[in-house]
């Protein structure tokens, strides 16, 4: 499916649809490098990076701003190619970014009738599962608001659903609870939690916030400092449900932090 342009300034990422990987492994990045330009102004994002991700896994990516995160989930996404080395992905994935983007002339049903348009439901079916997902992220009354009377947690709780529209096998996500509010991340965090645990699906998910990825993660993958490199893997075997502030979480965060710390100083 080609990227479909909505406005000048807006586009709608495709679901993707790529080839499997080995049976139990939903993603794989074997060996894979990104550089933007050519030549001694090439820009490289990443270096010979390699992860997988088993079915129904949550990941966490760390890493000081630069070092390729975002660039490894467009790759993973589609939306763009790697420069060497292979992306594969098992099923349809989902993109959700920082910001909820989502259209403001439209309503909230509208926005999350629009990806099952665009992911093929057949229009029959949309109204019911338009229901259906708001009714998952607790905004049942709120279909016919438009964005701008939606507080940002619940713009956000929006953008979880039109996500889920998607029916997406890995969902990909961008910091998506960057922007918010400490008490409405911890919020979301539940919510996604349990949606995750609800429906098996496998997460990929970006953050700046170490205590949120120890919060969140089966495992978290630190990158080093561009060019990205995975430089340590921290396994999070922390019993669910986890708190923020829970000491087990503090923790392991101090131990992502210190390290993530020396990275940073060996690439300063």
């Amino acid at each position: 499916m080609t990227d479909v342009t909505i406005s000048p300034n807006v586009v709608v990422p495709p679901v993707t649809e790529n080839p499997s990987p080995a049976a139990g492994t939903a993603v794989r990045i074997d060996n894979v490098s990104k550089a933007f330009g050519q030549g001694p102004a090439a820009v490289h994002a990443l270096d010979r990076v390699s992860l997988e991700a088993t079915a129904g896994e949550f990941v966490c990516l760390i890493g000081a701003s630069g070092c390729g995160k975002s660039t490894l989930l467009n790759l993973l996404a589609g939306l763009d190619s790697p420069t060497s080395g292979s992306v594969e992905v098992d099923g349809r994935t989902g993109l959700m970014f920082q910001e909820s983007a989502l259209f403001p002339w439209l309503t909230v049903a509208q926005n999350i009738t629009l990806a099952l348009k665009l992911s093929g439901t057949p229009k029959r079916d949309r109204k019911d599962r338009v229901e259906q997902l708001l009714a998952s992220v607790h905004l049942s009354d709120f279909g016919q608001k438009r964005p701008h009377e939606l507080s940002g947690g619940m713009r956000q709780r929006v953008a979880l659903a039109r996500a889920f529209a998607q029916d997406a096998d890995v969902l990909l996500m961008d910091e998506p609870f960057g922007a918010l509010d400490a008490m409405t991340r911890d919020l979301l965090h539940d919510e996604l939690e349990r949606l995750w645990a609800e429906r098996n699906f496998t997460v990929l998910f970006v953050t700046h916030n170490v205590r949120e990825a120890a919060r969140l993660a089966d495992r978290v993958v630190l990158l080093s400092s561009r060019p990205g490199r995975v430089a340590h893997i921290f396994d999070d075997d922390i019993p669910r449900p986890r708190r923020i502030d829970d000491q087990p979480v503090s923790e392991l965060s101090a131990e992502i932090t210190a390290r993530l710390r020396e990275e940073v100083a060996r690439h300063a």
